[in-house]
């Protein structure tokens, strides 16, 4: 089983948690191990609001714990009128994050009241602050996300999923049952694409030099995974209307054929040119397959051609024409950005991707 950044981080936060704690002498060290778990966050960025929010939330909790002990006691069903409480002023100021971590402020500080409580609630809320301290330190200078690193090769690795089973669905040579189950699982991969992408996006520059080059990495970024898209919508078409295609001349299975090979190679020749393996130019695909264009006059040829019985078959095959043709643009798409972006100071735009970073 690999081990990911955030489990180290987790581990390292609560000992340094637990170290300060004790090193100032603190009557609950366990409960700033507690609060470090709730604030450790996959990015920097994330981290930094996570502390804002983690002080006003405890703020919160502590507050009205103090309020509901001195004048209503302690008493289990005050405790849990006061978590309601916490929970519905949280709510309502949009840091429900901080809910959980609210909840064990209010209640490590109303748990035990004695003759000095206000000294007790402050040394509690400052034991789970350090907690939270101790969190934000440990994302901010160990093991820094590289999420572009993440991102691209999380690209690479669903893309040659989906040719692979392009190639062979657009052969007939698969299951149905099979592929269809391969789709669903390329899904949830493409779902957790997405979140890498917003963890990236969400990156903040130390050089504000950086955030051009950072602007246009990210709309390249987002048109990998929007290509990415459009192919595995390909292959589920390609995968629906298998037998339909199988009924269609053999000159226009071919076609189809040429132009899912020409996309797919366009496809992955974009990938790595865009990290510098390869300077292979578009120009040198446009020969070897029809453009959209002549798939488009090909597929209305056989329309006129075919018979009322062949109607329905020609109905289905124009669906995988058209996410064909879709697939096809988002990625001529791709190649003008990754063209601009590589004319554009190219000195600073050099993209360096460590390979199999796939956390």
């Amino acid at each position: 089983m690999k081990l990911g950044a955030r489990i180290l981080k987790t581990g390292i936060a609560i000992i340094l948690s637990l170290f300060v704690a004790q090193l100032v002498d603190s009557p609950s060290p366990v409960f700033a191990g507690i609060a470090a778990i709730f604030a450790v966050q996959p990015s920097i960025y994330r981290s930094y609001l996570s502390i804002l929010e983690q002080v006003q939330g405890n703020l919160i909790g502590a507050v009205l714990a103090v309020l509901f002990v001195l004048l209503l006691g302690n008493n289990f069903i005050i405790v849990g009128l006061a978590a309601i409480i916490v929970i519905t002023i949280n709510i309502k100021l949009k840091l429900e994050n901080t809910i959980a971590l609210s909840l064990v402020t209010l209640i490590a500080i109303m748990e035990a009241p004695g003759e000095d409580f206000i000294s007790f609630a402050i040394i509690r809320f400052s034991t789970i602050m350090i907690g939270v301290f101790s969190a934000f330190i440990i994302n901010l200078v160990f093991l820094p996300p590289k999420y572009e690193n993440t991102l691209y090769n999380k690209i690479t690795y669903l893309t040659e999923e989906i040719f692979k089973w392009i190639r062979v669905t657009s052969r007939h040579a698969s299951e149905k049952n099979h592929v269809k189950n391969e789709i669903e699982r390329l899904k949830d991969i493409l779902v957790k694409l997405d979140q890498v992408y917003l963890f990236f996006k969400e990156e903040r520059n130390y050089f504000k030099k950086n955030d051009l080059v950072k602007s246009r990495k990210l709309v390249i970024y987002r048109q990998m995974i929007t290509s990415t898209k459009r192919a595995l919508e390909t292959l589920r078409k390609l995968n629906r209307y298998e037998n339909e295609l199988l009924h269609m001349p053999e000159e226009f299975r071919h076609t189809v054929h040429e132009q899912l090979d020409f996309i797919i190679n366009h496809h992955e020749q974009l990938l790595l040119r865009f990290i510098g393996k390869t300077k292979v130019q578009s120009s040198e695909f446009t020969d070897v397959a029809l453009d959209n264009k002549g798939l488009f006059h090909l597929f209305f040829s056989q329309k006129q051609a075919c018979s009322e019985e062949e109607e329905m078959v020609l109905y289905h095959a124009m669906q995988v024409i058209a996410a064909i043709m879709d697939y096809g643009e988002q990625v001529e798409h791709l190649e003008r950005l990754i063209n601009s972006f590589q004319s554009y100071h190219k000195e600073d735009n050099e993209v360096k991707i460590e390979e199999n970073t796939l956390e």
